[in-house]
């Protein structure tokens, strides 16, 4: 006898057709105003959310295991997945369930991963969020791409180099092909959170057109690793991966920069334990990097852990730090004038990204604005101090006057987080947001005027016009005054002491008032799209100041 098929709702049919797409992730199912996810998912999201497990269609044949939070709490629950190393996909409703005429059409519109994430509620301000790729050939190829700054990397060597690649970049996430999962838990062990990739990926071919294909160029010679095969397969495996996790917009990974294995002092894993630099086995323990962090940005933070990890043996580079501190140390007045100026610098290079992948948001950009302001007094100072050393760093800052500009022409000094909320354009800025504003900003001068004006007629002193998502706006007339109600007003409710009454006028009025405020909407979020996408020439030289700020940090 065969075995009765298992029914299956249309909901749950398009659930395991996008489930199947994600086996490896938990898929954050949008029903409604709510994330939900099922079965084994469900089962793993409740244990690390500590949330409460339920059963969909319990005593049915669809009986399955659900778990769920409000759509509005995803910043709060995604944070504690990820931090517990599970790719989560994000799978949104791609329509208004208004307008669908069978199920709300879905799809994964982001894939969360411990190595790829933008949500400042993941990362770590003073930490970069390394994703790493490993593959094996004649050489051991690895790329790091941190995708919050837009920093991307290259190397390859021995397996003995590589290992101290991984143990000083601490990358949040390694790639591997599933070919060599054995090998490189041989040669570098556990305590990463990996993910192992289809071997077709790490094809020399597939890779060198996908980076070329990226960067726009017909050869990766400009960047000096057309030689480095192994490295090339890797990080052409990190562009294969970003794009699998629904990142198509990344004008902020602009390059790739060669690591020097002759740059740098290489200390392995035994060292860096030992010295206790960044990592100590006792829980309340100081680490060096805690002793000598005085920095004041988040990129200066970064930047220092990198010069605590990657020692320079460039002597030239070695003196002009030395240089720099010592005429700092003598000169305290100009030193705290800019570390006075640092405080007020936002993270640059994190604000670049996001706005690169058009996640950024009207307050963020305002930060931007602000922040870049903030380098210039920084700029003046040491290119007026007499310090050739100093003045040779500080005269890379660019500030992006023109931008800045822009940016303060377009938007409120107080705009919202979320476009939204409204009030992020200025009025003037827009003539036509300007008079819909004013159209908007007058209902209550109106209805006032209405209100007095059927009182008056009616010879009805306690009317009030008020609204609800129900009705719209209506007037409401005590019982006590019924009979005085005129005969062109339309009964919409009746109360246990009053009536509802909506009217030509009323409802005019209101379709106008409506229609100003989602023509508000539209115009405010078209304009900050708009302005989004005048930012991104200004990319590469936020970047630029952003690590030029990070150095001039460091030093100071």
């Amino acid at each position: 006898m065969s075995k009765k098929t298992k029914k299956i709702t249309p909901l749950m049919h398009q659930y395991n057709a996008i489930k199947a797409k994600y086996p490896d992730a938990l898929l954050l199912f949008r029903v409604g105003d709510f994330y939900e996810t099922f079965g084994g998912d469900a089962i793993k999201t409740a244990r690390i959310l500590d949330i409460i497990l339920t059963k969909r269609g319990a005593g049915s044949e669809s009986e399955t295991e659900l778990a769920g939070f409000p759509h509005h709490a995803l910043n709060t629950y995604l944070p504690k997945l990820v931090k517990a190393g599970e790719r989560v996909a994000i799978c949104d409703q791609l329509e208004d369930p208004k307008q669908a005429k069978t199920i709300v059409k879905r799809g994964v519109t982001e894939l969360i991963t411990p190595g790829v994430a933008l949500n400042d509620d993941i990362l770590q301000s003073r930490s970069n969020n390394f994703l790493a790729s490993v593959h094996f050939g004649k050489y051991i190829g690895l790329s790091l791409l941190d995708i919050s700054t837009g920093e991307f990397l290259i190397a390859q060597g021995r397996p003995d180099y590589i290992d101290k690649l991984l143990q000083n970049f601490s990358p949040n996430e390694v790639l591997v092909s599933k070919a060599y999962k054995k090998q490189f838990n041989e040669d570098f062990g556990g305590g990463f959170h990996m993910f192992f990739q289809e071997d077709w990926i790490y094809q020399d071919d597939y890779a060198n057109e996908s980076l070329c294909k990226h960067f726009k160029v017909r050869s990766l010679k400009g960047f000096g690793i057309d030689e480095m095969y192994e490295g090339i397969v890797a990080a052409g495996s990190i562009l294969h991966y970003i794009s699998e996790a629904q990142h198509h917009k990344l004008e902020h990974v602009n390059s790739i920069k060669r690591i020097k294995e002759e740059s740098s002092v290489w200390m392995d894993r035994f060292t860096m334990k030992n010295l206790e630099l960044f990592h100590s086995p006792y829980p309340e323990a100081i680490t060096l990097i805690d002793v000598i962090d005085e920095t004041l940005s988040s990129m200066g933070s970064r930047l220092l852990k990198r010069w605590l990890a990657l020692p320079l043996t460039d002597l030239d580079a070695i003196n002009l730090r030395h240089t720099i501190v010592g005429y700092l140390i003598e000169n305290q007045e100009l030193r705290e004038e800019v570390r006075s100026q640092l405080k007020a610098i936002a993270d640059l290079e994190r604000l670049a990204s996001k706005v690169a992948t058009t996640k950024v948001n009207p307050r963020e950009v305002i930060l931007l604005k602000n922040s870049l302001r903030a380098i210039k007094p920084i700029k003046e100072a040491i290119l007026s101090s007499g310090s050739k050393a100093f003045s040779s760093i500080a005269g890379k800052l660019d500030c992006s006057p023109a931008l800045c500009e822009r940016i303060e022409e377009v938007l409120n000094e107080e705009a919202p987080v979320l476009v939204t909320k409204g009030n992020t354009i200025k009025s003037s800025f827009s003539e036509e947001l300007n008079e819909l504003r004013e159209l908007s900003q007058s209902s209550k001068t109106y209805l006032d005027d209405m209100l007095q004006r059927e009182s008056e007629r009616t010879n009805i002193p306690s009317l009030k016009i008020a609204s609800n998502n129900v009705f719209g706006y209506y007037i409401e007339v005590r019982n006590t005054h019924r009979d005085k109600v005129p005969e062109e007003w339309v009964r919409k409710q009746t109360l246990v002491n009053a009536e509802r009454y909506i009217t030509d006028e009323l409802k005019e009025y209101e379709s106008k008032i409506l229609g100003a405020e989602e023509r508000i909407l539209e115009i405010e979020m078209r304009l900050f799209e708009e302005l989004v996408s005048e930012i991104l020439p200004y990319i590469k030289s936020i970047q630029n100041d952003a690590r030029t700020i990070g150095e001039i940090d460091c030093l100071a």
